[in-house]
């Protein structure tokens, strides 16, 4: 009986020594897999900082970028006006062929190239409307006129103020005169 026993106490100890091992092993099992839990976690919130750290830096570079082609639409749009007038004082001179005319003009020309070669540089472009077909997007209207061919109807037959472009946004729409 006493073989028994110990027998039976030895059965209960490695059975003991067994669930305790278990016990050790689904603990450590059981941290690693917390660790993993964690890191991944852990990862995926990085991952998401990181992307949403890309996304801000390519929304401020666009950003900037955008504000360094527009900075100067303040002061281009401002000399729209002269650009006009010296057009206009262009055509008055182109009708007089007086040898002082003719020097002034030649002076103002080269003025006004100076000046449309820089803004060009800048990105401003002048609209071509005179024979186009009518966009509101980029025309407006100040007249309505009857048109004298039906493939007219709807066309751009004048323009009173050339409009313009600055970096493919316009900034000034071109006045103009419409064929119904």
């Amino acid at each position: 009986m006493e073989e028994e026993k110990q027998v039976e106490n030895q059965q209960e100890e490695m059975i003991e020594k067994e669930s305790e091992t278990n016990a050790a092993e689904n603990k450590e099992n059981g941290t690693s897999e917390d660790f993993k839990a964690k890191y991944e976690q852990l990862n995926n919130k990085y991952l998401l900082l990181y992307s949403d750290f890309e996304n801000y830096r390519r929304q401020t570079s666009k950003a900037r970028l955008e504000l360094i082609q527009t900075a100067a639409e303040g002061t281009i749009k401002d000399l729209l006006p002269v650009i006009d007038d010296y057009e206009r004082a262009l055509d008055t001179l182109a009708g007089n062929d007086d040898e002082m005319f003719v020097k002034m003009k030649e002076g103002l020309e080269l003025i006004y190239n100076k000046l449309i070669n820089i803004l060009s540089h800048k990105g401003l472009k002048p609209m071509n409307a005179k024979g186009c077909k009518f966009d509101e997007n980029i025309h407006e209207a100040i007249a309505r006129v009857p048109a004298s061919k039906e493939e007219d109807k709807g066309m751009v037959i004048d323009e009173t103020t050339k409009g313009y472009y600055l970096n493919d946004k316009v900034i000034r729409y071109a006045k103009v005169v419409v064929a119904m």
